[in-house]
């Protein structure tokens, strides 16, 4: 195997273990103490300092006027869309509803793709997306005609959607041209500040309000956000963008999983049927691209 193909199976490992990091984060929100969109701003906030040292201590650390700003400055704004939306989507709707939508987002990425990078994709890849796609509608589907507090957590989280897509577009073009601790830094800071007042003026509640409140905030910044994204932007350094996202709807099926067994939810055939599906339609996109 070259080192470019051992490059590769690496960013492809990476990629799926922050999924499978990534795919906690709707469990810690349901069980934080704060309101949702307070949970976002600890989520980003709390990951900060640990960030910014891992830069610090990284033999790549660029100086300040050699960052390329322009695609950090949308990936951390777009982040704080993504998880201002997300987060209250997660407490309208089911978990495995939300993750879902948040996870059409390779529509979205294949699109921006094709229109800002020229990124051409094979009949393959189309085949597989649109297996992926069928899958994650199938895991999901029961739940679709729930209406009132559930539709709108549906909305939220296809609007998580486009958020996530401009985010990893972003992350993508910044990748080229800087180090994942750099932009896992200085995304994560903005995306802080943004969040911030944001959480302030509709959170009813703020503060956590014990130790396993703040507890459970810790571990959204240590697990979702530090570890399962930062080995996301090293998988999207290395791996096209569009494949990239098509591979991240093994979340959705790992979150369902994680649901039923740590808080009861339901996961009926039919939905197990589509996990099954989006795990073959991730196999097809890797012999696509």
């Amino acid at each position: 195997m070259s080192q470019a193909d051992s490059r590769k199976t690496l960013a492809f490992a990476a990629l799926l273990l922050g999924a499978a990091a990534i795919a906690f984060a709707p469990i810690f929100v349901r069980l934080a103490d704060t309101g949702p969109t307070a949970s976002a701003f600890w989520r980003v906030a709390l990951a900060a300092a640990p960030l910014w040292l891992w830069l610090r201590l990284s033999p790549r650390a660029e100086t300040a006027a050699r960052l390329p700003w322009k695609p950090l400055l949308i990936a951390g704004l777009c982040f704080a869309g993504d998880l201002g939306a997300w987060h209250v989507s997660i407490m309208y709707t089911s978990v495995a509803n939300s993750t879902l939508e948040a996870n059409f987002a390779p529509i979205f990425v294949t699109l921006g793709a094709w229109l800002l990078f020229r990124q051409r994709v094979s009949r393959l890849f189309l085949i597989a997306l649109a297996v992926t796609l069928g899958g994650a509608t199938l895991l999901i589907g029961p739940n679709f005609a729930l209406g009132g507090r559930a539709l709108l957590g549906d909305a939220l989280g296809v609007l998580t959607a486009v958020f996530y897509a401009g985010y990893m577009l972003a992350i993508k073009a910044a990748s080229e041209r800087t180090g994942t601790a750099s932009i896992m830094a200085v995304s994560t800071g903005i995306a802080a500040l943004a969040l911030f007042p944001y959480a302030l003026a509709t959170a009813d509640v703020f503060l956590p309000q014990s130790s396993a409140g703040w507890l459970v905030l810790v571990g959204l910044a240590l697990i979702p956000h530090i570890a399962g994204q930062s080995l996301i932007a090293y998988g999207f350094a290395h791996l096209p963008a569009s494949f990239s996202s098509v591979s991240l709807l093994l979340q959705p099926v790992l979150a369902a999983m994680y649901a039923w067994m740590l808080l009861g939810e339901a996961v009926g055939p039919v939905q197990m049927l589509g996990g099954l599906v989006v795990l073959a339609g991730i196999y097809l996109a890797k012999r696509g691209s």
